[in-house]
């Protein structure tokens, strides 16, 4: 165990002025502490609601300081002039959707108490800064002191211009996932072997991607309990547990913007008939140079009667931007009302407010209550399918301007279904619960696509509807799984279509397959050739089905796609696949970890876990190869799991750790239980944390 330290934590004031003028954390938010568990964990124990966001903000700072603090500075739209010319299109878009301003405004509107949350959380990051100073990074120094509204605006950026309304969704492509993915289950009592609720939280995200990177901490006040993770810059838990309730997310398709493609005319654009004009703002940004002096650009903001306008890159296409839910500032206030629900009646009242943009939630509570939603601030159209609102519609009649949007009851869910368990990989909300409950035909086109259904959603149905009750070892067993879905369909087909081979390539490579049990394990050794010709059987990240004999139907979910097309160019394949594993590998039947790899700074293990579109549920997409190794891009990292018995029982880890500060040991000291296979007791009563305290923050 370290040291225990012990200190008064700094006001933000203290930033500006002496000492002496500032009031002390104590007074200000009402005291408190922060027990760090031996995992760099946050334990936050505080005497007031903004007594636990303070201190969670001065946790934050600790851990990601330098990651932290830069995100604050992105959203003010100022990253350009703090960091230089890479940053100027980000600030641009910004500034055209009018980001700032609107978080400033945003700010206001929140409730006295949300107020004095948001000002808490800044003043514990603007604390550790001014207690640490030497910590924090010169180049990010110049950002501080923060202010609520930062927290604020980073809120709005995620919510609404990284996941909904990115500017590679908008004027790239629609299809574009700033987001990534995640899994999650909730098994009711009646399918439990203990009796017990179960639930599983398993986001998936980029590794690296600062603005996604999750954080892991435990919050107590006199008003909130809970155990959990969130994004850091968020001073909200986005996944949490308490000995209630618990609450998970993961990406829908909820379509949250729209663009409208203009008609331009006579300097103005076509709208219902008439030529109208657009409003014009003059708007400027600053770039910090080479030399370090500071140049202001502008540029002229277009403004047509659906939203800001854009032209979409070859300069062919002008665009107006409508993005649903810049009148809904609640988004951090609902996580709040989520977490401190004590019974489903309430975390549904919280639900209700839809004011958090997108993500299934999936929920489970100790009274057997589970719940899969389709959430997400969707608007209301007269017609057409998703596929239609996500390229540009027609923008010169008000016929496709939508004003309205759909309600908590207008949208898909499964509330305590006879199976027994909801799960989502994201998936469409069809197979939530199996046998099937819900049904596209029942709810406009526009709110989700009919289909296909990955092959790993598919194989985490399957995962919950084996055969009898579900034990908490049997949960996590099932979590762990490896099996490439994939491999299981179709590999008896590419044996039997290579049987009749005379190519001793092939023939080999068969036969190494036929050794292996199709699962992506460090041991491995099929792995590595079957992933490489699954790759081109199956372009675009495994998902093209044009080579299967049956593709993906609604009418047989679990069992499509299936079957080879052409079987003599899937052997063709094989043949093309053995070559390309030698090239890429150095062998065709290389162990899977010995060139996959969980690599953080001096920590390297072997990996497991394969690509999710192969329909392996333990999800590591794993990125190109570089000096001889290559690491994860994606996948696994924050993992809770959950049994509401007496006591509680939960499990997790933290795939990367729970820090990004140089020289912290928690950057890599999960990677451990990654490549065992294995979760960590999350503490979460106090006695249990005070028994793995290895720090102490007194505030």
């Amino acid at each position: 165990m370290r040291p225990i330290f012990l200190g008064l934590l700094l006001s933000a004031t203290m930033l500006a002025g002496p000492a002496s003028t500032a009031p002390s954390a104590k007074t200000k938010w009402g005291g408190g502490e922060i027990l760090w568990d031996s995992f760099g964990v946050p334990h936050i124990y505080a005497k007031t609601e903004a007594g636990g966001f303070y201190g969670f903000g001065y946790a934050q700072a600790q851990n990601h300081g330098d990651v932290l603090i830069h995100l604050f500075g992105e959203a003010r739209a100022r990253a350009a002039e703090y960091w230089g010319e890479k940053f100027a299109d980000q600030d641009k878009w910004l500034i055209a959707n009018d980001v700032p301003d609107r978080a400033a405004a945003w700010f206001k509107q929140q409730s006295p108490q949300m107020q004095k949350n948001l000002n808490a959380f800044a003043d514990g990051v603007n604390a550790y800064a001014a207690a640490h100073p030497d910590k924090i990074d010169a180049s990010v120094r110049q950002v501080l002191p923060i202010t609520g509204v930062d927290v604020m605006a980073h809120a709005h950026r995620l919510m609404n211009y990284v996941y909904i309304a990115s500017d590679r969704r908008v004027l790239a492509d629609p299809s574009t996932n700033e987001a990534g993915g995640s899994n999650t289950w909730a098994v009711a009592p009646s399918r439990s072997a203990s009796g017990k609720t179960l639930l599983l939280a398993n986001p998936h995200l980029p590794w690296g991607a600062t603005q996604l990177t999750y954080f892991e901490a435990q919050i107590t006040t006199p008003t909130l309990k809970l155990y959990g993770a969130t994004q850091i810059g968020l001073p909200v838990l986005r996944f949490g547990f308490n000995n209630d309730h618990g609450f998970t997310n993961t990406v829908n398709t909820m379509l949250g913007f729209t663009s409208y493609q203009l008609t331009l005319a006579d300097g103005g654009y076509q709208f219902d008939g008439k030529v109208l004009p657009f409003k014009v703002k003059t708007l400027s940004y600053k770039v910090k140079q080479p030399d370090g002096t500071l140049k202001t650009v502008t540029f002229d903001q277009r403004t047509a009667v659906q939203g800001p306008v854009f032209d979409l890159p070859g300069g062919k296409t002008t665009i107006a931007l409508k993005v649903a839910g810049l009148d809904r500032p609640g988004v951090l206030e609902q996580y709040l009302e989520m977490g401190k629900a004590q019974d489903w009646t309430a975390f549904q009242n919280a639900l209700r407010k839809m004011q958090v943009p997108m993500f299934n939630i999936t929920y489970a509570d100790r009274a057997g209550h589970i719940l899969y939603l389709d959430n997400g601030i969707l608007p209301k159209h007269p017609n057409g399918d998703i596929a239609y609102w996500s390229k540009p519609v027609p923008g010169d009649t008000s016929a496709t301007s939508w004003k309205d949007i759909h309600s908590y009851d207008d949208m898909p869910k499964v509330v305590d279904p006879a199976s027994g368990f909801v799960q989502n990989a994201n998936d469409p909300p069809w197979l939530a619960a199996w046998p099937r409950l819900l049904d596209p035909k029942d709810f406009p086109a526009y709110v989700a696509p009919a289909g296909p259904v990955s092959q790993r959603a598919q194989m985490s149905v399957k995962l919950m509807s084996m055969p009898g009750k579900v034990s908490f070892d049997d949960f996590v067993s099932r979590k762990l799984t490896t099996t490439s879905l994939m491999a299981d369909r179709m590999l008896p087909e590419l044996f039997a279509a290579a049987a009749g081979s005379a190519d001793p390539d092939v023939q080999a490579a068969i036969a190494l397959l036929k050794g292996w049990d199709h699962r992506f394990e460090a041991d491995s050794r099929g792995a590595l050739l079957f992933e490489t010709w699954a790759g081109i059987f199956s372009p675009k990240n495994f998902t093209d089905q044009s080579n299967y004999a049956v593709k993906w139907t609604m009418d047989d979910p679990l069992e499509t796609p299936r079957g080879l097309k052409d079987p003599a160019a899937a052997v063709e394949m094989l043949k093309q696949a053995v070559d390309k594993t030698k090239k890429l590998y150095g062998a065709v039947d290389r162990p899977f970890g010995d060139v996959s790899r969980f690599h953080i700074g001096d920590v390297n293990l072997p990996g497991n876990g394969g690509f999710g579109n192969t329909g392996v549920f333990r999800t590591i997409t794993w990125g190109p190869m570089k000096n001889g190794e290559r690491t994860p891009v994606h996948g696994e990292t924050w993992v809770s799991m959950v049994e509401f018995g007496t006591p509680l029982k939960a499990v997790g880890m933290m795939s990367y750790g729970n820090a990004s500060q140089p020289g912290s040991k928690h950057n890599s000291d999960q990677l451990k239980y990654l490549t065992s296979k294995t979760f960590r007791t999350l503490w979460f009563d106090r006695a249990e944390v005070e028994k793995n305290v290895e720090e102490v923050t007194n505030f």
